[in-house]
């Protein structure tokens, strides 16, 4: 993108509405106006093109953003400190293991005495159904309180990096990769996505992923097609907010048992694995009863289970039977991939080299969703601020 461009986005960005945006939380896509998505967007190109002509959008000279990760992550991670950075924010780590929560220490406490200087707290919290968007809730209520009582000179974003629910940084720099594959959100509507599951050799993904990708691509008039073998089923509620998502935007919302029927004429392809809902129910029960026992036999169960549904690849047969053979294959990464990271996976290796680099590049997106999802909650007129920071033509590297 050029300056020129920037300033044309700034402008659009001026007339969306995102009054509500300011110093609240992101949870859930569902809970934003498309007005608010597409700012989300808009901010993120405009933090992407003024990075790329080199100039600095740092608007804060000090601050902290607080990281808390319950789970493993990579890409996730990085991109959250990378989008502090770029705003001008340092990154400090909650690590539970070193803090007083062991102890005994509240989540209500925890949050205030982490958040005395933070404008921003990330979490990542997915592995237990019915656990990580309650956690993030009492963690925003908690740091509202204390902006309220006047504990906290400032009221820190709470931007969820994946609970139990929703991954809706994974699911808006999805979507940011349709809008600059396809030339613009407009060109959406009317595409086929099929968010399949796939077969992996573990047991235990979570279901944020597909329900984040059904939950958000409704909304853009897209015929939206999720495939999962018999028992696979995602969260019924998360289904019904995809209904009604295709209802409003003239879009289709359908399901199916056939790997096959789903990539038949699709746009995109999403093939990805994730554990039944029903197991995750299951598997959280027994983790908190401390019954171990059950816990392996569980993942003994489901490992089997997996093993019947081996023909759940994305293969080139399968690639072929997509529009004009050349859908748009997506991954949250990292993938399964049939004889590279495993014996048998969601993917075959062909079909991933094939897609690397844009694999990447969709990647690419979410250090700029992050961004702009922490700067539209701390901007009461996001497009004063970054015109002021266009105009300032500040310069990452002197002397380029």
């Amino acid at each position: 993108m050029s300056r020129i461009n920037s300033a044309e986005l700034i402008k659009q960005l001026s007339t969306l509405g995102t009054e509500e945006m300011f110093l609240n939380d992101f949870l859930h896509t569902w809970d934003k106006s498309s007005q608010e998505l597409e700012a989300v967007f808009k901010t993120a190109q405009i933090l992407a093109s003024l990075r790329k002509d080199n100039i600095s959008p740092r608007v804060f000279d000090s601050g902290l953003g607080i990281s808390l990760f319950r789970d493993n992550s990579t890409r996730t991670r990085f991109s959250f400190s990378s989008a502090c950075n770029l705003l001008g924010l340092e990154v400090q780590d909650l690590d539970e293991g070193k803090s007083q929560i062991a102890h005994g220490e509240t989540v209500r406490e925890t949050a205030n005495m982490v958040s005395f200087m933070a404008d921003v707290i990330g979490i990542r919290d997915d592995m237990y159904i019915g656990k990580g968007h309650t956690y993030m809730k009492e963690v925003s209520a908690s740091v509202e309180a204390g902006y309220r009582e006047g504990v906290l000179e400032q009221r820190p974003t709470i931007v969820n990096l994946q609970c139990d629910i929703d991954h809706p940084t994974q699911s808006m720099a999805d979507a940011m990769h349709l809008i600059e594959t396809f030339g613009g959100i407009e060109n959406l509507k009317g595409k086929k996505v099929a968010m399949t599951w796939a077969y992996s050799p573990s047991y235990g993904k979570p279901l944020s992923v597909p329900q984040g990708i059904i939950g958000l691509m409704t909304r853009f008039g897209m015929d939206v097609s999720l495939a999962h073998p018999e028992g696979y089923e995602v969260m019924p509620e998360v289904e019904d907010i995809a209904k009604v998502n295709a209802e409003n935007s003239g879009g289709t919302f359908t399901k199916t048992n056939s790997m096959a029927e789903a990539f038949k004429d699709a746009d995109i392809v999403y093939p990805k694995s994730w554990a039944p809902f029903a197991a995750m129910e299951k598997r959280t029960n027994l983790f908190g009863e401390g019954d171990l026992d059950g816990i392996k036999a569980l993942e003994k169960e489901l490992l089997a289970d997996n093993a019947k549904h081996t023909d759940w690849e994305c293969t080139e047969e399968l690639m072929a039977t997509t529009k004009e053979g050349k859908a748009l294959y997506m991954h949250c990464l990292p993938a399964d991939i049939t004889g590279v990271s495993c014996d048998q996976g969601e993917v075959a290796a062909s079909v991933f080299d094939r897609y690397r680099v844009p694999l990447y590049k969709e990647a690419s997106y979410k250090p700029y969703i992050i961004a702009a999802m922490i700067f539209l909650s701390k901007f009461r007129n996001p497009a004063d601020t970054l015109q002021d920071v266009l105009e300032r033509n500040a310069r990452r590297i002197i002397g380029e």
